[in-house]
């Protein structure tokens, strides 16, 4: 069912305005977003952008509570309502008032989450520890690539540090303690830690050999 044209009689140039922000937020949220804007003064639906909800322009809107001058809330929500094909709805009211302070309007953002809630059960399946099985030994006991990087995000997270933020400090300090976990007993271990730490070989070389002298 497709809404009706306003008339010239109904059209009012103050919520004009309001028309091409109903316009944008849709088209930037579509297709999961509808805006819908009710006239106060006339307590009916002005003006709707991209309809979900089947609701059609001159639906009465029955908000008479918002036209009080005690109302204070600016926005309402978000809170989740129900669509007439069941999907969950996320909405969000604002209340728009004129240039004296009064209420005016009331602009309804609905946005359609059930894809998105859809998609966090597809990832939640997809991401399921449940099947995982712990590391086999028999590929993993001489892994040294896999006990640096344990031990690298380890160290990184007890100091609240990030990789790509590291001083010179930090990947000397880094250095001596992957020695001291005996890192550099696998082959190719100081290419490998040059690289993660994005340093020169010369570099690790330098630290590891501080520690012998």
């Amino acid at each position: 069912m497709t809404a009706p044209e306003q008339t010239p009689e109904l059209h009012d140039a103050a919520l004009d305005n309001y028309h091409a922000i109903a316009d944008a937020i849709a088209t930037l949220f579509f297709p999961h977003a509808e805006v819908v804007l009710h006239d106060l003064r006339t307590q009916k639906v002005d003006y709707i952008a991209n309809n979900l909800s089947k609701r059609v322009i001159g639906d009465e809107s029955s908000l008479e509570d918002m036209l009080s001058d005690d109302v204070s809330e600016r926005n309402i929500g978000p809170y989740e309502k129900l669509n007439w094909d069941g999907q969950k709805i996320r909405s969000l009211s604002t209340v728009l008032r004129d240039s004296e302070g009064h209420p005016l309007a009331v602009l309804c953002i609905n946005l359609n989450i059930s894809l998105f809630e859809n998609a966090k059960a597809a990832l939640d399946l997809f991401l399921s520890p449940s099947k995982l099985i712990p590391q086999p030994d028999s590929l993993f006991r001489d892994d040294w690539q896999e006990r640096i990087n344990t031990f690298l995000h380890a160290w990184l997270r007890e100091r609240q540090l990030s990789l790509n933020l590291l001083t010179r400090d930090h990947k000397r300090e880094l250095v001596l303690a992957l020695h001291a976990e005996g890192a550099f007993k696998g082959k190719s271990a100081s290419n490998y830690v040059a690289n993660v730490l994005n340093m020169g070989r010369a570099t690790v070389y330098k630290h590891l050999k501080e520690l012998k002298g």
